[in-house]
């Protein structure tokens, strides 16, 4: 099974990478925005798939990520790829600040204070808090980012950079969510106290994924900003949160195919439909509320874990 996951990645990879020179601009860039999207929605389903802790402040992080990058980048002039750990840095050690005192709630309750978090950043950007984010004009004049002394400029180039950097997101949380660390999530989603009493330190895991879903979206950010080249607080507004909460529920908790798919949906659809104006929109929220209604865990929901009991000595299995 590991094996044909394996082959069948490589494939799709191998038929996606000789995909763009078939494509006009635009249609790249959609696949950029969709790339983005889907290792935004990797990240934030660490939280939410796994975990089961409702989220939807993760533009924040995604915020924090784009102007530790764009701050730094334009003050000091470090090249921007330079910049990816400070970025997962400066929106990680964010995130376990924030989410130390909060990580005891459940529900609704910790869903409304994550919007609250969401909120107070983007308002503290527009506000210009310490005179350094640019305030409602944001900042300008972003590098692009270079590899090999190789300047990319156009949505071609960062076609491969974008989707090269979901590659590494699908292997390494592929690896994640079959490890202990993943397994210890999963405990926590479907019962909080049972894994407590099993020795699970609840506080300290739903920290430690709270750290690295947003690590992850700050490494977004950096991408995003040097992509644009400028960015402002309109880009990290509540909307934003829903589009990843929404791919994520749509497409599947806790299935890294499920949210790649979602990420298409989510993103493509709507572009594939703009011909309709608004009433793209109309037909597109039609679809996912009866998606909600008939398919209630997702296009693709997670796959149960399956545990080999082995046979103690002495004894004959049931």
């Amino acid at each position: 099974m590991k094996n044909r996951n394996a082959i069948l990645f490589i494939l799709f990879s191998a038929g996606l990478a000789t995909l763009p020179p078939f494509l006009n601009a635009y249609w790249v860039d959609v696949l950029n925005s969709i790339g983005i999207y889907a290792i935004l929605g990797l990240s934030l389903n660490l939280i939410v798939g796994h975990t089961g802790l409702f989220n939807l402040g993760h533009a924040a992080f995604f915020a924090i990520g784009a102007y530790t990058a764009a701050i730094l980048n334009t003050t000091f002039g470090i090249p921007i790829l330079w910049l990816l750990p400070v970025s997962a840095l400066a929106a990680g050690l964010f995130a376990a600040v924030v989410a130390r005192p909060i990580v005891h709630l459940r529900g609704d309750y910790l869903c409304i204070v994550t919007i609250g978090v969401g909120e107070i950043v983007r308002i503290a950007l527009v506000n210009d808090i310490f005179g350094i984010t640019g305030g409602a004009n944001g900042i300008f004049d972003i590098s692009r980012p270079s590899v090999f002394g190789l300047i990319i400029r156009t949505p071609y180039e960062f076609f491969y950079l974008i989707w090269f950097f979901l590659g590494v997101t699908i292997v390494l949380f592929h690896f994640l969510e079959n490890s202990r660390f993943g397994r210890a999530l999963n405990y926590l989603r479907e019962d909080e106290v049972a894994a407590e009493g099993s020795g699970i330190p609840t506080a300290r895991y739903k920290l430690g994924v709270f750290a690295l879903g947003a690590a992850w979206a700050g490494m977004v950010g950096l991408i995003f900003a040097s992509k644009m080249t400028i960015i402002a607080p309109e880009s990290f507004s509540f909307w934003e949160s829903v589009l990843m909460f929404t791919l994520i529920i749509l497409g599947g908790a806790g299935s890294i195919p499920g949210v790649l798919l979602g990420a298409a949906l989510i993103v493509g659809i709507p572009e594939v439909f703009r011909d309709l104006a608004n009433a793209r929109m109309l037909v597109f929220g039609a679809a996912m509320v009866v998606m909600m209604i008939f398919r209630t865990e997702g296009i693709i929901p997670q796959r149960p874990r399956v545990y080999r009991i082995e046979a103690i000595p002495g004894e004959e299995r049931p």
